[in-house]
């Protein structure tokens, strides 16, 4: 049986949400549209790494820098490629970059649906009541 893809990638979708919150909570002013802009970075990063080639230079800064250098050490760690947290600690099992980019890309969905419906921050006002 198929598990839907929420269930399958329940704890990446939250280890993303997860750390878009930790940066929310540190500048209260972070607005949706700048998580928005760091996931398209690093969907863009990924593609280009799937297919490989080069990811084109995406120029971010202040609040965007800071949400895509947290998404970029949760997608690293989620890879399988760094560690997180105290030397020696366990990496979970590696995903596949794919597996990444779709998970990214769901995160950025909802980014998009909750601005749309709720404002400016609908997004993560929503999303941090949860996490």
């Amino acid at each position: 049986m198929n598990q839907p893809f929420e269930e399958r990638y329940l704890d990446v979708l939250q280890n993303i949400e997860a750390a878009i919150v930790r940066v929310y909570r540190e500048r209260p002013e972070l607005l949706d549209s700048q998580v928005d802009a760091a996931l398209e970075a690093l969907i863009g990063r990924y593609t280009a790494e799937q297919r490989g080639g080069t990811p084109r230079p995406v120029p971010l800064d202040g609040a965007r820098r800071e949400v895509h250098a947290a998404l970029e050490a949760i997608c690293e760690w989620r890879l399988g490629r760094t560690a997180l947290g105290s030397p020696g600690a366990p990496l979970p099992p590696a995903l596949a970059v794919d597996e990444m980019v779709a998970c990214l890309k769901r995160v950025r969905k909802s980014v998009q649906r909750f601005t749309k419906q709720r404002g400016r921050q609908g997004y993560l006002q929503f999303v941090s009541g949860f996490v």
